[in-house]
């Protein structure tokens, strides 16, 4: 994985380069949220503003951005537009993710479950979600807004898919892939797929970005569930082992299992059939995971993602943009933020 130092340095070169090169229009995407969710009604725009105060990478309002000035959109507001409506859409399925998951902390903060209970969040969620069909109905072209419905569809679909399979240790890595797909990946992919249908690109060029969208978001995914068990990465400030306790069977944990021998597979069933697991349950994953070096498996899943995803942009001109979006790839698998 290399040392800390080098990790840090590539990956904000990566991120911080495509949120400097749409820096002018990410500041009127902040600005078209935050407009897009002003209510008359107290509380929704108390939850409103605490919601956008905690803020986040705006990594696919940014997706979005990026793909439509790598296919030539440079005119009008619609990429500004839309990059809010995705942003939405992630921000609905946060608010939903904390009351399912129980969650008590949000980007360092108190999560709006806390704060104001799981009805207010769910309704909230819903409320943003409302305001971002609002604005696809705005942009008025039906292919961007059937893409951007089916995601919403496929994003609630893959969390009953994740609920469904909940604890379930002996779970199939298709299966998993499945769940992180269509809750993470098919985010990513709408994203970068919108820059493409702006600009009037090609269905080659659309599916390219579409496909360069979806294995950005599957590598995301796996190394996020991979630092959940990277005690490594406690230097960066990362609170590790959520997952587990909320009983998520995630790719460590699938090819744990998959390696492990029998007693250590009865002694994983034992540990997720348990309503609540302790911090030695957690200790002793660790161990196994350190055992059979499990972290590095994980990231080598997420290197053939990261290589068809740079793979696909292979049709565009060799541009600074196209660059960029190339260099994204690492990001994920090697960020500390």
């Amino acid at each position: 994985m290399g040392t800390v130092i080098q990790l840090k340095k590539q990956i904000n070169n990566s991120y911080f380069d495509l949120k400097n090169s749409v820096e002018e229009k990410l500041v009127l995407v902040e600005e078209k949220i935050k407009n897009k969710l002003t209510s008359e009604v107290d509380l929704v725009q108390k939850i409103s503003d605490y919601h956008i105060e905690t803020g986040g990478k705006r990594l696919r309002a940014l997706l979005t951005l990026g793909s439509s000035k790598l296919c030539g959109y440079l005119k009008g507001g619609r990429d500004i537009n839309l990059a809010a409506c995705v942003e939405l859409i992630h921000g609905a399925t946060l608010l939903h993710d904390d009351v399912i998951d129980n969650g008590d902390l949000r980007r360092g903060k108190k999560t709006t479950n806390v704060i104001w209970g799981n009805q207010s969040s769910i309704l909230a969620g819903d409320y943003l979600l409302s305001r971002c069909f609002e604005m696809m109905v705005e942009d008025g072209n039906l292919e961007i807004l059937k893409l951007l419905s089916s995601t919403s569809a496929k994003i609630a679909q893959g969390e009953i898919l994740q609920l469904q399979h909940k604890d379930e240790v002996d779970m199939l890595e298709e299966t998993y892939l499945n769940i992180i797909s269509s809750k993470t990946a098919v985010l990513f992919s709408a994203a970068t797929k919108v820059g493409a249908i702006l600009a009037e690109r090609n269905n080659k060029e659309k599916e390219a970005l579409e496909f360069y969208g979806k294995n950005l978001g599957l590598t995301f995914q796996i190394a996020d569930d991979t630092l959940d068990y990277n005690s490594e990465i406690i230097a960066f400030g990362k609170k590790v082992g959520n997952d587990f306790y909320e009983g998520k069977i995630t790719l460590p944990i699938i090819l744990l299992f998959q390696q492990s021998n029998d007693s250590e597979k009865k002694q994983l069933e034992n540990i997720f059939n348990k309503k609540i697991r302790s911090e030695d349950d957690f200790t002793e994953v660790l161990k196994l995971i350190s055992k059979y070096k499990i972290i590095s498996e994980c990231y080598k899943k997420a290197d053939h993602f990261i290589n068809l995803a740079s793979n696909s942009l292979s049709i565009f001109n060799n541009t600074e943009e196209k660059k960029i979006l190339e260099n994204l790839t690492s990001f994920s698998i090697e960020r500390s933020f």
